[in-house]
């Protein structure tokens, strides 16, 4: 592969008007991904790109067996390309044979899939750079001119886009609170100290993905926001969470475990802040994923490089407060992408403290199968680096179907309240809504 790699003029455009020209682009093609930092790159020494985009498919992979080799192959026989893809949170079942998921999947994203694309461009102080093979150069050069030609105006969102909803069917806060109690007897026993429990809502509605991108984006702007399509399924992402970066060497990880309510006012969010930082019960919750994840890395770290660089870090979304906490490590020689991903995948934010045991409890008392959520959206770049983030505050679409999945969670330890967890996931969730149209505080959920 011959790639090529030119400096875009884009004089008197703005970062982020350039993103959003791109993702009208992605009904046009079935593979796309866009990874954009909405302008968090800023405070956050461990960005690389204020966004990044891959659009179209030279080859296609996805995970037709319960062997991930197939994956480093492809991934070997791409290197020097730019790759996108995701990793499917069930993908769990073939890193740990002894794990399966009895729930049927309900957006039929693939185990496994990434690409490589046609055209990929990068977007970072100011300069916009494409990178194609030069057997594309005319394809290309149209491609170019549709882009910089594209009206400056944003999409708009009908008032009735949702309209046609019937029916939210989620969990009753009677039947989480008995989920809780099941939790709580697993605690009590040992069998784990902490457990991430989710629970879905499903819409049955037609949307425009790019319409609702925007949307999203603008109310609550995140740092690994993503907007990702795989044939007729849609991914839009408003992901405060990393799940690790690659550069050179060094291998990062931030779980975020500690969440809280902004108000709007400033007063009010300054003592939300503290009693977050201050929180006993939060920190636990953070201090348990830290020390797993510190576990994972050490699977592939050089001897005694595993370091907690900022421990319960207070970041602020749209939405509410959340503490973070970084961690990294030297990767020691010769390690491939694939013993990074069965050493740290899952994510422990999503799963829970000892995580395999947690993942059968899991699988036991949810009701339907992650799939995409808790998986991981993300790129490798031509020199073998990655970014990939945790799939959460995130709308899923078929659109061949117009069913929407929203899913939402919050970890459980014997401290928890099961009032106080069941509407955290609903706070999590209304977000998502919020841009259908709808509120979590006007639905009827059923089961």
């Amino acid at each position: 592969m011959n790639l090529v790699k030119r400096v875009i003029d884009i004089t008197n455009h703005k970062s982020s008007e350039l993103a959003d020209r791109f993702a009208t682009l992605a009904p046009n093609y079935n593979r796309f991904c866009l990874l954009d930092s909405c302008g968090f790159i800023e405070n956050n020494s461990n960005q690389k790109y204020d966004w990044l985009v891959g659009i179209d498919a030279i080859t296609d992979f996805q995970l037709k067996s319960n062997n991930l080799i197939t994956l480093q192959s492809f991934l070997n026989n791409n290197k020097g390309s730019w790759i996108f893809g995701h990793l499917n949170y069930d993908l769990k079942n073939v890193i740990e044979p002894k794990l399966s998921s009895k729930n049927s999947l309900l957006i039929d994203f693939p185990l496994c899939g990434f690409f490589v694309p046609k055209f990929t461009f990068t977007y970072f102080n100011a300069i916009l750079l494409a990178w194609y093979d030069e057997i594309y150069s005319l394809e290309f050069d149209k491609l170019l001119s549709q882009f910089l030609g594209i009206n400056e105006a944003k999409p708009t969102i009908s008032n009735d886009e949702s309209s046609n909803t019937t029916e939210i069917n989620s969990m009753t806060y009677e039947k989480y609170n008995q989920q809780i109690d099941k939790i709580k007897h697993h605690l009590n026993r040992g069998d784990c100290y902490e457990l991430n429990y989710c629970i879905p809502l499903l819409l049955q509605t037609k949307i425009s993905p790019v319409s609702i991108q925007r949307k999203l984006k603008n109310n609550s702007p995140a740092p690994f926001s993503a907007f990702y399509k795989h044939q007729n399924n849609w991914l839009i992402s408003a992901s405060p969470e990393r799940f690790i970066k690659k550069n050179g060497d060094k291998l990062i990880s931030q779980p975020i475990k500690g969440t809280a309510r902004r108000n709007g006012d400033l007063m009010e969010d300054e003592k939300v802040k503290n009693e977050l930082l201050t929180s006993e019960k939060e920190r636990a919750e953070n201090i348990m994923i830290t020390d797993l994840v510190r576990n994972d890395l050490s699977k592939v770290a050089t001897r005694n490089s595993v370091h907690v660089d900022e421990l319960c870090g207070l970041y602020s979304f749209a939405q509410v407060f959340q503490l973070i906490t970084t961690i990294s490590c030297d990767l020691r020689k010769q390690v491939d992408f694939i013993q990074i991903i069965n050493a740290l995948f899952p994510m422990g934010s999503m799963t829970g403290a000892p995580k395999f045991r947690s993942m059968e409890i899991i699988d036991d008392l949810e009701d339907f199968q992650r799939g995409l959520f808790s998986g991981s959206v993300g790129y490798i770049s031509p020199e073998g680096d990655f970014d990939f983030n945790v799939v959460i505050r995130s709308i899923f679409y078929d659109e061949k179907n117009e069913e929407i999945l929203i899913a939402a969670g919050s970890a459980i330890t014997l401290k928890s309240n099961s009032e106080d967890e069941y509407n955290e996931c609903l706070l999590k969730a209304n977000a998502m809504l919020k841009v259908l149209g709808l509120d979590v505080t006007s639905l009827n959920i059923v089961k």
